[in-house]
């Protein structure tokens, strides 16, 4: 199961430059062992930079973390660019097929990035998986310029749904046309406690990826 990593960081205005470049130094962690992937942006609508990673597996996220990642996140400079910082960690429960290949090439081809972070209902959990692998997912896997994407479970409570998009108007179209009528199917109102979306702009040069992806 692919473990993802979920970074939000409260950045001001004026250290969005700052923050930006040392983001960008993270690119040295692309020949890591484990790594699939790392992409980000910005979310307007909060002041926030959001970070997801994607590694094949938990033992090669926690060998990294027990590596490397001090020194790299040191050499960054990051540190001081942003007020607050939330962490959460999970593993893939269910992978969301799309119109590309691979997850990797899902990531190198997005250009939006899709986040539905979730917190379901005591008693709901069962409910709230069955419909995104009998529902959300079939209908998330037709929709043009849907590439591919991952449902995981970061808490107790908390799920993330995370998919990738060709282009912000192929999931405007989906949005628009599609997610009321899935959303009724689905029940999710009777599921989903709180849900918090991200609607992301990828920044290309926060893209980390192995060379051989």
């Amino acid at each position: 199961m692919t473990l993802v990593k979920w970074i939000t960081c409260s950045v001001d205005a004026g250290n969005r430059d700052r923050f930006s470049a040392a983001q960008q130094r993270w690119s040295v962690i692309a020949a890591e062992p484990g790594l699939v992937a790392q992409v980000g942006a910005w979310d307007q609508a909060r002041s926030e930079a959001c970070i997801l990673g994607c590694w094949t597996d938990k033992s090669a996220y926690q060998a990294f973390m027990s590596g490397r990642h001090d020194d790299v996140a040191e050499r960054s400079g990051q540190r001081g660019t942003y007020q607050g910082m939330e962490i959460a960690t999970g593993e893939s429960l269910l992978t969301i097929p799309g119109h590309a290949d691979t997850l990797a090439d899902a990531v190198s081809r997005g250009v939006l990035l899709r986040v539905a972070d979730c917190r379901v209902r005591p008693g709901r959990h069962e409910h709230f998986t069955a419909v995104q692998r009998d529902i959300w997912i079939p209908g998330m896997a037709a929709a043009d310029g849907m590439l591919g994407g991952l449902f995981s479970q970061l808490g107790e409570d908390r799920y993330l749904v995370t998919t990738w998009w060709s282009s912000v108007q192929a999931h405007h179209r989906y949005s628009t046309a599609d997610v009321s009528g899935l959303r009724r199917r689905a029940a999710a109102d009777e599921d989903i406690a709180e849900l918090r979306g991200h609607a992301l702009i990828l920044q290309p040069e926060w893209r980390i990826q192995p060379s051989a992806a």
